[in-house]
């Protein structure tokens, strides 16, 4: 998992940013728009995600359309996946020992 990914993420106007490229590709005019930031304080932003792989940017003109990279999402997701596992197991010994302690089951 990329460091750099988490640090990109942590900035919470970028993470506005990402879920708002959730929906499509959009300008960074737009984008400054939507999220009432700056243009340049967007792209600084922009430039942020771009740096960690999290969003593309295509020129059209004078305008640059960003959108998100599905692949460091989906790394993402494959690292949290091992911790989910953790996660559900844990959450299953919980409820095992709550039903004991309710008297519904008895320990094996």
């Amino acid at each position: 998992m990329n460091p750099q990914t988490f640090s990109a993420l942590a900035e919470p106007n970028r993470l506005d940013i990402v879920d708002l490229l959730l929906e499509g590709p959009l300008p960074v005019g737009e984008i400054a728009e939507k999220l009432e930031l700056k243009q340049p304080q967007t792209s600084k932003h922009l430039r942020v995600l771009c740096d960690a792989g999290l969003v593309e940017v295509q020129p059209i003109a004078n305008r640059r359309i960003y959108r998100i990279k599905p692949e460091p999402f989906q790394e993402l997701d494959k690292w949290l996946n091992s911790y989910r596992r953790l996660w559900e197991d844990r959450m299953d010994r919980l409820d095992d020992y709550l039903n004991v302690l309710q008297g519904k089951k008895t320990l094996n």
